[in-house]
């Protein structure tokens, strides 16, 4: 059987309101960044890793990190509402005309340090054995979300009233988007032009590795949950 290309697209444009350069801002020692492109080309899984940006600080920095930055974002994939599609289509598209097409794509989050070579392996892995068209990381909610609530008006309404007294054993586990990678078959992706497809399945990630970011304390809570992580994998490997 022939090897299939992959590439990965790291999505890094420089414009942030909430954290001033959060992309490139130092994470426990360096920049964020480095850290996804560092696990993508550990990985050894990719024909390419370049990183999507209209930045040229950005672009330096990765291009120093091993990353490609082929060519810079137009400005109507860099404002505050381009999607990631709209930055994937973009990339595809100006490979194809480069004359280079890939099997399946690899999107990245530039803020992602738990990310790792281990995990993208075993995540492409899962994926192919599958048969699926797409695969996205999650997280179990670590409450019931079927004994959620709404506010309207100022007042708490439950969102399924129905599950006020069910035992929490008897409600379905319920997950979200670990917001840190995805992988899909890039033929389903520029045809329905979206990640989340109907044949998509789970890679679970436990909420000790997953942190979104978009304040100064869910940085320093990524760095806190980080820090956390390396303690963890070197009690692992004294062990052995």
């Amino acid at each position: 059987m022939d090897k299939k290309k992959v590439v990965a697209i790291i999505t890094a444009r420089g414009g942030s309101k909430r954290i001033q350069k959060k992309n490139i801002k130092d994470f426990l020692g360096r920049p964020i960044l480095l850290y996804v492109i560092e696990a993508a080309l550990k990985a050894g899984l990719f024909d390419q890793v370049m990183v999507s940006t209209d930045d040229p600080e950005i672009a330096e920095l990765a291009q120093k990190a091993g990353a490609n930055v082929p060519f810079l974002r137009k400005p109507a994939t860099s404002d505050d509402y381009a999607t990631t599609t709209d930055v994937l289509l973009e990339v595809l598209e100006s490979y194809r005309k480069m004359g280079l097409e890939y099997d399946y794509v690899c999107c990245l989050y530039p803020t992602a340090p738990f990310v790792t070579a281990a995990k993208l392996n075993q995540a492409f892995v899962r994926l192919t054995q599958s048969g699926a068209t797409s695969l996205i990381p999650v997280v179990r909610y670590d409450f019931p979300i079927q004994r959620s609530f709404k506010q309207i008006e100022k007042l708490l309404i439950l969102n399924w009233p129905e599950h006020l007294n069910t035992r929490s054993q008897d409600l379905p586990e319920a997950y979200h988007d670990a917001g840190q990678f995805y992988f899909t078959k890039t033929a389903d992706f520029l045809r329905d032009k979206k990640l989340f497809t109907d044949f998509t399945i789970p890679f679970e990630i436990p909420a000790s590795e997953v942190q979104d970011i978009d304040t100064e304390e869910d940085w320093r809570m990524a760095e806190i949950k980080y820090t956390f992580y390396l303690d963890r994998l070197k009690k692992s490997a004294d062990r052995y």
